[in-house]
């Protein structure tokens, strides 16, 4: 299995749709509040004591409060405007990998009649050993494969579909589980499942991958693409 680009893929018209949301208000709430302000500030300044006018200190606290006010709402207004430009970019990253296969974590593997199951492992050092145990959907071994030294970082392998006796097994869902050592001690190895980028999802915790069965997935859960 190989690393390709992402190209070529038509992006839906619904996810070109959402990538670009707008809101537009006729009057801006900064714009209200300094208009109530200015009218507050102009009564007091008509209806004041003349012998007990405002004092300077005050009026200047006044001015510097919705000031303040002013600089919070258009800081908000700016963060606002960098968190979407943001989220539409992941948005076109991720209509990118329509149609690709990708590992993330997991230990499930579907094997189709008269094809290999695939997965993949991570690990965070170079092992002197690694070994993949397949079992099926009863939790029993099928197939112990020895996977030898491995170093670090992702690892992808394929299954023949056969079980320890050489034997082809019934075509369905699996369970794989890796098992590493370095030096006699044991290293954790993360088990990648592959699945199909079928669909682009975009809600309130951002932008998501739909992989079927396997579920929904960040961009950040995305290990390696093919």
């Amino acid at each position: 299995m190989s690393t390709v680009s992402s190209s070529g893929n038509r992006i839906p018209d619904d996810v070109l749709a959402a990538v670009n949301p707008s809101s537009t208000k006729s009057a801006s709430e900064t714009e209200l509040s300094e208009s109530r302000f200015l009218t507050l500030l102009t009564a007091q300044l008509k209806n004041q004591d003349p012998l007990n006018p405002m004092d300077n200190a005050e009026m200047t606290s006044q001015l510097a409060q919705i000031s303040t006010v002013n600089g919070i709402e258009k800081l908000n207004s700016t963060l606002q405007k960098l968190m979407a430009s943001s989220t539409d970019s992941q948005a076109m990253q991720a209509a990118a990998m329509l149609d690709h296969l990708v590992l993330v974590e997991g230990s499930s593997m579907t094997l189709t009649e008269g094809n290999q199951a695939y997965g993949g492992v991570e690990l965070p050092q170079g092992v002197d050993s690694a070994t993949l145990t397949i079992t099926n959907a009863n939790g029993l071994v099928v197939r112990t494969v020895d996977l030898g030294a491995l170093d670090a970082g992702i690892h992808d392998f394929a299954w023949d579909g056969k079980n320890d006796a050489g034997e082809l097994v019934a075509a369905g869902n699996y369970k794989f589980s890796i098992s590493a050592e370095q030096g006699g001690k044991t290293v954790t190895a993360t088990p990648l499942q592959l699945g199909a980028v079928s669909g682009v999802l975009r809600d309130a915790s951002g932008v998501k991958l739909e992989l079927g069965e396997l579920g929904n997935y960040s961009l950040d859960d995305i290990r390696q693409i093919y």
